[in-house]
């Protein structure tokens, strides 16, 4: 299959490519400035692009066969009024200039629209799926706006799967990028009250899950990307410093957590126990189910 891909040389998108080229895929990359792969890879191609804006970039949307939209700005800063106004934007309007991208006779091509499981709000114990309400907060309205832009592919025939991430654990970056290091200087610890539910992916399992969807034509509409095993914030905190053979005691108190990053604040220290009832009734196999297991997988 030909794939089309913003967000190509981020964290997921970069591993999301060297699987699709693995496999056999021609994967064009839509990125900023111009380049070539490198390493060079056969199949691999960048075309030159913004996609918060109309260009000669769309020209290139209706040759291939899947979409994968992973473009926008990262939710990982202190939402100030200008910074939320950046979030909207690099969603909505690349998700928009992609859809009006497409012939009205699109009926060939899945597209994949990335949203996240911050779309339920925030919740105590309750088990979420994608037949959950959506929340109230900042971030689950925005995810709400996101994902109608997308569904608007369906007019034109297109099959649209709309991902909902988990937090994602890989290699090299995402958030043990970040978490692991305050481990190895014995700072690690749960954030707040440390009981707040953290609903997780290990990245060969989201790969292996947009793999899985890109062959499954009968399965459309949201689909939580996300471990079946959720683990409350603590737990993931022990679970780091066993495999590292470092203590876990070390909290970050709440209010400074606030104090900090203002409203994102809320994003770390309440939660969501989503669990991915799409991809299970599917009969998708998770590789890394477990958080031990992932953790032990992507650390040592």
């Amino acid at each position: 299959m030909k794939v089309f891909l913003t967000g190509g040389t981020g964290f997921v998108g970069t591993y999301l490519t060297r699987l699709f080229i693995a496999e056999g895929h021609e994967v064009t990359i839509l990125t900023h400035e111009r380049k070539e792969p490198s390493p060079k890879m056969n199949g691999l191609s960048y075309i030159s692009g913004n996609p918060v804006a109309k260009g000669r970039w769309q020209k290139a949307v209706p040759e291939h066969d899947v979409v994968i939209n992973l473009a926008g700005a990262s939710i990982f800063s202190r939402w100030t009024d200008s910074y939320k106004e950046l979030l909207r934007q690099s969603r909505i309007l690349t998700t928009r200039h992609l859809v009006e991208a497409l012939r009205d006779d699109a009926k060939h091509v899945t597209f994949f629209s990335t949203s996240a499981v911050g779309i339920y709000g925030f919740h105590e114990d309750e088990e979420l799926t994608e037949s959950s309400a959506p929340g109230s907060d900042f971030l689950a309205r925005l995810a709400c706006d996101w994902e109608k832009e997308a569904l608007r592919a369906q007019d034109k025939g297109a099959r649209v799967v709309i991902t909902r991430f988990g937090i994602v654990l890989g290699k090299n970056g995402g958030a043990l990028g970040q978490m692991i290091p305050l481990f190895k200087y014995f700072m690690g610890g749960p954030l707040g009250s440390g009981r707040q539910w953290f609903s997780w992916v290990h990245m060969d399992d989201l790969a292996a899950a947009f793999a899985f969807l890109m062959e499954r034509r009968d399965i459309q509409g949201a689909v939580n990307l996300c471990s079946p095993q959720p683990v409350r914030n603590r737990e993931l905190a022990r679970a780091i410093g066993r495999i590292l053979h470092r203590p876990s005691c070390m909290p970050a108190p709440g209010f400074m957590i606030r104090l900090i990053l203002g409203e994102f604040g809320n994003v770390l220290l309440k939660g969501q126990r989503v669990v991915p009832r799409v991809l299970l009734d599917a009969g998708f196999q998770f590789q890394y189910p477990a958080i031990e297991d992932a953790l032990a997988n992507i650390i040592e």
